[in-house]
């Protein structure tokens, strides 16, 4: 029986700096099992559709703004993971609110990063910098970055992998960002993909277990 690669379908908003490491981790072969077979974008310019032409990767349009509701935008995002037989949906600085109609669908099967050490600065209301301008505030001396997958809950989701970073005395949230993504995020991502196509993610009573070495 021939063993076929799961299909990631990967929703984006903005410059995809999180969609690039996924495709560098695919071009080095890193994510075993699955490949990225198409990017949505909710907005007609964004970069994150430039990445992924320029890697010949399948590309889809849905723009928030033409669609009356989040009901709706929710509608025409499924169908469209549907007709592209999604196995894993990737949220890679995906910004639009979808409703609960579709990580139900996907249950296990949808997944985000977040640029904090959930349950910390986590939550409605924060995204972007708002995350390290808190994180900066509260005086925490580690951050870091959480892919987990998505649930009806923001950022309440079962928790695939963490990764932490140590804040500088320095820091500005720009400089944390910036840190977090490239020492935590761009790394624990392409981690938890390549794992999940793999099968070696188990959910048990909203917790995750990893099976074998990775």
């Amino acid at each position: 029986m021939q063993h076929t690669d799961k299909r990631i379908v990967v929703l984006v908003s903005g410059g995809g700096t999180n969609l690039q490491a996924l495709i560098d981790a695919q071009n080095r072969g890193e994510i075993i099992g699955g490949k990225i077979t198409c990017v949505i974008s909710s907005k007609a310019d964004a970069y994150a559709l430039t990445r992924a032409r320029e890697n010949g990767i399948p590309t889809r349009v849905l723009v928030r703004k033409e669609y009356p509701d989040v009901a709706s935008y929710s509608r025409a995002i499924l169908a469209a993971l549907q007709e592209e037989q999604a196995d894993l949906v990737v949220y890679a600085g995906f910004m639009t609110i979808l409703d609960e109609s579709v990580c139900r669908a996907y249950p296990n099967r949808m997944m985000n990063v977040h640029p904090a050490l959930i349950p910390s600065f986590c939550g409605k209301g924060f995204y972007g910098l708002h995350v390290h301008e808190s994180a900066l505030a509260t005086g925490v001396k580690v951050s870091g970055a959480t892919v987990h997958f998505v649930t009806e809950v923001c950022d309440g989701g079962p928790i695939i992998l963490q990764k932490a970073v140590d804040v500088q005395d320095d820091d500005t949230p720009e400089t944390l960002q910036r840190r977090i993504m490239e020492q935590a995020e761009w790394k624990i991502l392409p981690q938890a993909v390549s794992l999940f196509c793999q099968d070696k993610i188990e959910v048990r009573d909203g917790r995750t277990v990893i099976h074998g070495s990775f």
